[in-house]
């Protein structure tokens, strides 16, 4: 499944175009490597995303086309979240 599409339909980001460019803007990484919008994510990839001064890390759990709201977090399970001090760009 594309990064984009996995962000949306998991509600890590509530609009697809905005998970695209959120991708663009290099904010966010699969397994430690910065990914693109048309990136393939697997069942057990670990997804680093980065929200202003928020960084979220999840490892994907499973794959679907489509969901409802309240099952969008059994997409993924949640390994960490941090509060950065400043708003720079997350480097590896």
């Amino acid at each position: 499944m594309r990064l984009d599409k996995f962000l949306k339909v998991s509600r890590l980001i509530k609009r697809r175009t905005v998970a695209k460019d959120v991708s663009d803007q290099g904010r966010v990484w699969i397994n430690g490597r910065e990914a693109k919008a048309s990136s393939t994510v697997k069942v057990g990839d670990e997804l680093t995303v980065q929200y202003g001064q928020k960084v979220v890390t999840v490892r994907v759990e499973r794959l679907v086309e489509t969901t409802k709201k309240d099952e969008a977090a059994s997409m993924y399970e949640l390994v960490k979240e941090e509060t950065r001090q400043r708003e720079d760009k997350l480097e590896w």
